[in-house]
């Protein structure tokens, strides 16, 4: 793949203090800058200020300035809203955790109360963080089919296809997590189900319902492990894998469409002649 070519640098040179690019304010000759002039002028020295310090523009001239392919639609932003639908359950999660107690003896069941009945906008952050996860879990299966039926996992992105899949089991248990937390008869029960099936499963489903319980039965200490898997142990795995997948999407690029055949070079059809 030939090497893709350096785009113009994005932030202009930092000025040191004291200097103000031509000695006389603004540039024109007036010696004076407008309030919108003013602005713009210090958002970007703080921007330069903090590229100086860090380098970061290398890496976002690294990760927005690269080739795609011919002929992609619609069909390969499934990946990017799927990216915003995990940012929005992390917003709206952060809203719900201020207000929720992992109470298993009526905490639970009284804090879900309080936000949908009493908080302000409680009621639409729940609902916005109840419907997300579904939209989450059919945005992540449409992105699965695309790049299945697209071979997009063929070589050389083998391994963002198994961090993808590991991303959409990952989204799943986050799902089987949350579903118990409002602790009513209908949460507790279907969790008891799930935890019990999961039991079945060969060799480990034994210990790791266990460990989804925090002991044999379901118990107040319950509620807790699911807590802590929902709210730390999950999310900062997808964020890790989320980064690991957006890296190599951007290091090997994106596929293109099957039915988009590769255009010769004109070396190598001279060459072939």
């Amino acid at each position: 793949m030939p090497k893709l070519p350096s785009p113009p640098k994005i932030l202009t040179p930092v000025k040191r203090p004291g200097e103000n690019g031509n000695g006389n304010g603004n540039g024109n000759g007036t010696g004076t800058l407008t309030p919108g002039q003013a602005t713009v002028e210090a958002g970007l020295t703080v921007v330069d200020w903090v590229d100086e310090r860090t380098s970061l523009s290398g890496g976002v001239r690294w990760l927005l300035f690269r080739k795609v392919p011919r002929g992609i639609n619609w069909a390969y932003t499934l990946g990017s809203a799927t990216l915003f639908a995990f940012l929005s359950q992390a917003v709206t999660g952060v809203f719900l955790a201020m207000f929720y107690r992992p109470d298993a003896y009526g905490g639970a069941y009284e804090s879900i109360r309080y936000i949908t009945d009493d908080a302000f906008l409680g009621q639409l952050v729940r609902a916005m963080h109840k419907w997300g996860a579904s939209v989450m879990i059919i945005l992540i299966f449409l992105h699965m089919a695309r790049v299945f039926f697209f071979g997009a996992y063929k070589y050389p992105r083998e391994l963002t296809w198994v961090i993808g899949v590991v991303l959409l089991i990952l989204t799943l248990m986050m799902g089987f997590t949350g579903y118990l937390l409002p602790f009513d008869q209908r949460s507790y029960w279907a969790s008891v189900v799930g935890v019990n099936i999961n039991s079945g499963g060969p060799f480990i489903g034994p210990y790791l319902s266990d460990f989804l319980r925090a002991g044999p039965q379901f118990g107040a200490t319950t509620l807790s492990r699911f807590y802590a898997i929902h709210m730390l142990l999950i999310p900062g795995l997808i964020a890790a894998l989320i980064g690991a997948h957006l890296y190599l999407i951007t290091k090997l690029g994106i596929s293109a469409p099957p039915w988009i055949k590769a255009e010769e070079e004109p070396e190598l059809r001279e060459s072939q002649v």
